[in-house]
């Protein structure tokens, strides 16, 4: 009995939970950095106490969103790179999977990429870059982990991957700023620009014998 009822709490705890992150995505899709506590309880219709009760903090909050947000933009990217297309344009799918993400929710990207400009904010004392590195890096990680399970890069395969992973990452990142604020050319020739860049290499290396391909 108290081990059906402990699981049913748990239940309802991950409901009001994921209640509350809906909550904290509206709000942060309207005002982007400047999204703060008091409108994201307000949205979920409960004080900033309750709301501290379930993440602690804005970091709190903040790391939750990033876990929500990086594994539906992982799963996205493993389905582009599964794709059953010759390499060259899974390539570019995977990097358009990433810059569409950021393009159709510029607000999000911005909350949990850039601090909010504005000093006047209670939540100035937030260090938006302390928990943004960590999103960068898990998703270095998860794209190296795809690389040296696709592609024989030889006897340093793992650490060639990770180098790899990061690299690419740090690219898709860099180039995707800067696109998103400048918007310079289109999405599609970004693509292309970039798959570029990473082709040379890539059109060399062999898929990893039993593995799936890349």
């Amino acid at each position: 009995m108290e081990t059906t009822q402990q699981a049913e709490q748990q239940r309802s705890a991950r409901a009001r939970r994921r209640q509350l992150l809906e909550a904290a995505d509206r709000v942060v899709l309207r005002d982007g950095p400047q999204a703060s506590m008091n409108a994201i309880a307000a949205e979920a219709g409960i004080t900033k106490p309750i709301l501290y009760r379930h993440f602690g903090d804005k970091g709190g909050l903040y790391r939750a969103l990033a876990k929500r947000h990086t594994d539906a933009l992982l799963d996205a990217l493993r389905t582009a790179l599964d794709a059953p297309a010759e390499r060259r344009r899974r390539v570019e799918a995977t990097l358009d999977t990433y810059l569409a993400a950021i393009e159709a929710r510029p607000q999000v990207y911005r909350f949990l990429m850039h601090p909010a400009e504005d000093a006047q904010l209670p939540e100035q004392g937030f260090d938006v870059g302390r928990h943004s590195a960590p999103l960068l890096r898990r998703l270095g990680e998860e794209l190296a982990k795809v690389i040296e399970e696709r592609v024989d890069l030889g006897p340093d395969s793992e650490q060639l991957s990770r180098v790899w992973g990061h690299g690419i990452v740090g690219m898709m990142h860099g180039a995707g700023d800067w696109w998103l604020g400048e918007r310079p050319c289109s999405r599609e020739q970004l693509v292309r620009s970039l798959a570029d860049l990473l082709w040379g290499r890539l059109t060399d290396v062999s898929d990893r014998a039993g593995g799936p391909g890349f």
